[in-house]
């Protein structure tokens, strides 16, 4: 799996993409990740990346003619090892949502350009001709795409084989789906718990104690339930029962 990602500040993904499992993987060569400086192609002696809204109005928008020397300059270098076309991927708050099924849909594509919004934002010129696909990690404003172009990328490379050390990992994390009545349902993750089995006189439940795995997952998968009606029951296309045999 291939990321490029095209940003005003570089520096800003040097210390994440050093260290953790992210780290790791592109140590092992699981996943590749470059970073682009969009200012190496920014216009005249001051590399300028950004101008005045047409219009008028606050703030100041990214030139479509930078990013398209930037985004042109990242495929040419890269086709060379890389036989699929790249997809182009915008940061920007007002993309569409970025969730678990949208991570494994982009994990799909095998070569990935993030180019990390900033500003007031990117000229609409280049997004209809450039993007193919426009995301935003959350209903909130941040200074630019860089913390999600991070989030992007480190959701979707848990997803590349070999990631992480067990498959199970992945198969029983948050959001990962399960069957229920014949349909795929998203699900919260299930409490966890590890030594002392006595913490300040709370017990971990007896049935994680008792080793019998088929009540241990009735029960884990009971409490993710639960746990996501609470806090997400927009995750639930209807309400679930399972039978509790007694």
């Amino acid at each position: 799996m291939r990321f490029d990602i095209l940003t005003l500040f570089p520096d800003f993904f040097k210390g994440p993409l050093s260290s953790s499992l992210l780290g790791k993987a592109i140590e092992k060569k699981i996943v590749e990740i470059y970073l682009h400086d969009i200012r190496e192609c920014g216009v005249g002696k001051h590399k300028q990346v950004d101008d005045r809204p047409f219009g008028g109005g606050p703030g100041m928008v990214l030139k479509p003619d930078v990013l398209k020397q930037s985004l042109e300059k990242v495929t040419r270098s890269a086709k060379k090892k890389e036989a699929k076309k790249p997809h182009v991927v915008l940061l920007d708050p007002a993309g569409q949502p970025f969730n678990q099924q949208k991570a494994k849909d982009l994990a799909k594509k095998q070569w990935l350009i993030l180019i990390c919004g900033h500003y007031e934002g990117v000229d609409e010129r280049f997004k209809e001709l450039f993007v193919d696909s426009e995301v935003s990690i959350g209903d909130y404003i941040l200074s630019g795409g860089e913390t999600a172009a991070l989030v992007v990328t480190e959701t979707i490379s848990r997803l590349v084989p070999g990631f992480l050390g067990k498959q199970e990992s992945v198969i029983s994390e948050s959001f990962s789906k399960v069957k229920l009545g014949g349909k795929e349902v998203a699900l919260l993750d299930y409490p966890a718990f590890t030594r002392p089995e006595n913490f300040l006189n709370r017990r971990v439940p007896k049935v994680l104690l008792s080793g019998n795995h088929q009540q241990i997952e009735k029960w884990r998968l009971e409490k993710a339930i639960e746990k996501t009606r609470k806090r997400r029951p927009d995750l639930l296309r209807e309400q679930i029962t399972v039978s509790r045999k007694r």
